[in-house]
């Protein structure tokens, strides 16, 4: 954890990440080799600096080791000062305005996403860290970030993918890629920590909003966007208008995750039908297509001719490749879930929740989930180099290995005794 922590630290740029950094670090990238990290630029889309930042955070709170908070602490000023003037972020930020001394941010004017858990996961680490640390420009940036989620957020509940909004279909509501599910998460989390009503307020609207844009029968699921008229829209090219396996999985575990905190069975209503479509439309025992076509409920597919398909073969081979067809989208994990909390009933479901968050796992617990992880920790350690680094096998150096294996050390020196034990 040292080697690599201390490798890690040393490329940041001003406390901030890029995605991915070339062997010799002559060049960096964002989340893939198409997007150039230029020089004072960090990236925030995950696996980028938040990411990094609460890897760091987890490895504090583990050892106790005070250069891992300094290195999250670092991983906060980069975003506070790359937080835009309306309080969210874009997938990159300039952080070269920078220094050590810095006490307030220079915050620049521009639009904010929420696509690929962007702003949410900015924010999230933001509030994580607020609990180890207390610094005015921290406190300063969580209540802009959170100030910028309720402003965005349209009467109805939704969010669109951008704010403040650009136009097409960036202004939908949009269920794509966890957009308004991450924001609904945020809110409770944000609620659960300070305590103020407008933030449960939000997310109970992000609730609404889903039950009032389930589609009807017979294809009670839910579209990945949505127009002003709460029509199903297309989006990209190869993303036609229709009913989508993996937004409606993943709005079932929202709406349950809001009856748990809320105490309120009305976000349970929708599931039953929304299970019931989602049975009829497997294409076998374990895979959905991603889209169903309006009416017929046959799979669709697009590309970047603009066109909807019907197979597969039809579509080009980088789109077949290049996007999510078919899956199983986390339904059997949707529909358990579900049908435990219904079983068991909400306030049993909350009582036993906040008791796990509160148990303290024993010795002989801790003892042995750590025998079991060992085997995991040692695949992680012998591929790290002698300068601490995790080079990955076409040569690039990648923020997404380095928390992967950092968090499964974490886990390992968890479950050991972590700080306890040092």
């Amino acid at each position: 954890m040292g080697r690599a922590a201390g490798f890690f630290i040393s490329i940041s740029t001003n406390g901030g990440w890029a995605g991915i950094y070339s062997g010799d670090l002559e060049k960096r990238w964002g989340e893939s080799l198409r997007e150039t990290c230029k020089p004072g630029e960090v990236w925030v889309q995950p696996p980028g600096t938040p990411t990094v930042g609460q890897a760091f955070l987890r490895a504090y709170r583990a050892t106790g080791e005070e250069r891992y908070l300094a290195a999250a602490r670092g991983a906060g000023r980069a975003l506070v000062w790359g937080q835009r003037t309306v309080g969210g972020w874009d997938h990159r930020v300039d952080v070269s305005h920078l220094t050590p001394d810095a006490r307030r941010p220079e915050r620049r004017k521009g639009r904010c996403t929420f696509d690929d858990d962007i702003t949410q996961g900015a924010i999230d680490f933001l509030m994580d860290l607020d609990r180890t640390l207390d610094e005015p420009w921290l406190d300063d940036g969580v209540r802009l970030g959170l100030a910028f989620m309720l402003e965005s957020q349209f009467p109805n509940g939704a969010w669109p993918q951008w704010y403040p909004l650009r136009g097409g279909y960036h202004d939908c509501y949009t269920f794509n890629d966890n957009t308004i599910n991450d924001c609904i998460r945020v809110l409770v989390d944000a609620h659960r920590q300070y305590g103020e009503a407008a933030l449960l307020a939000g997310a109970r609207r992000g609730g609404d909003f889903i039950r009032a844009s389930q589609l009807p029968e017979p294809q009670a699921g839910w579209a990945q966007q949505y127009s002003r008229d709460m029509k199903p829209a297309k989006a990209r090219a190869f993303e036609p208008a229709g009913v989508c396996s993996a937004v409606t999985s993943r709005n079932i575990l929202t709406l349950v995750d809001l009856a748990i905190y809320t105490q309120d069975d009305v976000y349970l209503e929708p599931i039953p039908a929304a299970l019931a479509w989602l049975d009829r439309s497997k294409l076998d025992g374990k895979r959905w297509a991603r889209l169903y076509e309006l009416g017929t409920n046959k799979p669709i597919y697009g590309d970047r001719d603009g066109a909807v398909h019907y197979t597969l073969d039809e579509i080009s081979e980088e789109r077949r490749s290049g996007y999510s067809w078919q899956g199983s989208y986390g339904v059997a994990s949707a529909r358990l879930y579900y049908e435990r909390v219904k079983e068991a009933g909400l306030e049993a479901t909350a009582k036993r929740e906040a008791e796990n968050r509160a148990k303290e796992p024993s010795a002989r617990e801790r003892a042995k989930r750590a025998r079991g992880l060992a085997p995991r920790a040692r695949k992680v350690i012998n591929p790290l180099d002698g300068r601490g680094r995790w080079v990955d096998n076409d040569g690039y150096i990648r923020s997404g290995t380095f928390v992967r294996n950092l968090r499964t050390l974490c886990e390992y020196v968890e479950a050991a005794g972590g700080a306890e034990r040092k």
